[in-house]
């Protein structure tokens, strides 16, 4: 059971810190204010050292990890597109990334409690993204 939930908390952390990479790839080049782009740039190099870590921990189960839900991508997409050709101000790319970064953190603690079985490291590593979503959303609140 420990490695079946180890396994599953690996996935679901694989999916949601590549989902939070895309979207920062995805709204980076249109931030006006070098300040706000410095941010995301740190949050997205430290989303890409968890990466590494949980890439790491799924090869010692020879498992490949989870490719972030295309519905969710997709709608991800459509939203991040539609918000910015209305609006493509810092204050909208600050709108979304902090929506994202909260449906990151509920997500990830329902599979921290779904997966209770979990390791001890990998739930460190899961409250580390936790803690890495939340801290990008305490960031952006000057451009809401």
């Amino acid at each position: 059971m420990i490695e079946q939930d180890t396994i599953k908390l690996l996935r679901e952390c694989d999916a949601g810190v590549k989902m939070g990479v895309s979207a920062i790839d995805e709204v980076n080049d249109r931030v006006k204010s070098e300040e706000f782009k410095h941010c995301l740039t740190y949050c997205k190099s430290e989303h890409i050292k968890l990466q590494h870590e949980i890439e790491s921990a799924l090869d010692r189960f020879h498992d490949d990890g989870k490719e972030p839900n295309p519905m969710a991508k997709g709608m991800s997409w459509m939203k991040t597109n539609f918000k910015m050709a209305a609006d493509a101000s810092d204050n909208t790319i600050a709108d979304l990334i902090t929506d994202g970064c909260n449906m990151g953190v509920k997500s990830l603690n329902r599979y921290l409690n779904q997966y209770e079985a979990a390791d001890e490291h990998t739930k460190d590593i899961t409250k580390r993204l936790i803690n890495l979503e939340q801290q990008l959303t305490n960031d952006v609140r000057g451009y809401l």
